[in-house]
């Protein structure tokens, strides 16, 4: 009987000299989560903590529990069907603060201002669209370009068919084309820029231009003085300049490359008016 007594102390003292072991291994566990998640809130970034959390949060569930005959410390507050109990319950679900934004967003006013640039977009949109048909039409895609670009809309057009070579003056055939334009400028409520350009050819002596400067500089206002003089379009809406050979499109050292640097430009510029 003695014996068995002993025996039976000796169990119960290994027993209680073990138990540590589990209070120490979940500490352990505890403290490894925390770096971790400390870890992954210093770098700010929401996706790489989910995914880190996430994965040790599957591994530690997947595994046993720490020493056999004590609970893990991701098993407490478990629910019986083995899901993460959750405060709101929901299960797996991220909630999105709500800031009131999009209720503000959907039952304000627009301003004035906004108004009238949605007002210009269309106006805008129209007149790419109506362009882009009157070229088609008109078979003329070899020497007219439009393009919507951050600035405004751009309609590119070829020196060849605006004028003679290192001259200014523009030729009658591409008069309709111009015409087709300024019905389409009259009531665009947006400030429109002429802007010449030359390859990097220099003037001939025999030309009345003494350099590309003056020459891209006369068949912008050319084309300007076609739409206010013959158009009676009003000037408070445009701008004009020449900019010779500095802003190629293509590259100079081509014969093709310098036909698309003569050019004219005209832009209409996402710039609004004073709105009152």
């Amino acid at each position: 009987m003695r014996q068995r007594d002993r025996r039976k102390r000796r169990v119960e003292n290994r027993e209680s000299r073990d138990r540590w072991m589990i209070t120490y291994a979940d500490l352990i566990t505890l403290l490894l989560i925390f770096f971790v998640i400390l870890y992954a809130m210093s770098s700010l970034d929401t996706d790489k903590y989910n995914i880190v959390t996430g994965s040790l949060s599957q591994t530690f569930k997947s595994s046993s529990t720490v020493l056999e005959g004590g609970d893990g410390i991701l098993d407490a507050g478990k629910t019986p069907d083995n899901k993460p109990e959750s405060t709101d319950g929901n299960t797996n679900a991220t909630a999105k603060p709500n800031d009131g934004s999009d209720e503000q967003t959907e039952n304000e006013t627009p301003s004035a201002r906004e108004l009238a640039f949605r007002e210009q977009e269309a106006k805008l949109a129209e007149l790419m669209g109506v362009i882009t048909h009157y070229v088609e039409e008109n078979n003329l895609g070899e020497q007219i370009f439009v393009a919507d670009k951050p600035q405004g809309i751009e309609i590119t057009l070829s020196d060849r068919f605006l004028f003679d070579v290192g001259k200014a003056d523009v030729k009658s055939p591409a008069l309709p084309a111009l015409q087709q334009l300024s019905g389409l400028f009259k009531d665009i409520g947006a400030t429109i820029s002429i802007e010449g350009h030359t390859d990097n050819t220099p003037v001939t002596s025999a030309s009345r231009y003494n350099d590309n400067w003056e020459l891209s500089g006369a068949r912008a206002l050319s084309v300007l003085r076609f739409f206010l003089d013959n158009e009676g379009l009003n000037p408070d809406t445009f701008q004009y300049a020449g900019y010779a050979d500095t802003r190629p499109t293509a590259d100079n050292t081509t014969v093709a490359g310098k036909q698309k640097n003569r050019r004219v430009e005209i832009i209409v510029l996402r710039q609004l008016q004073e709105v009152e």
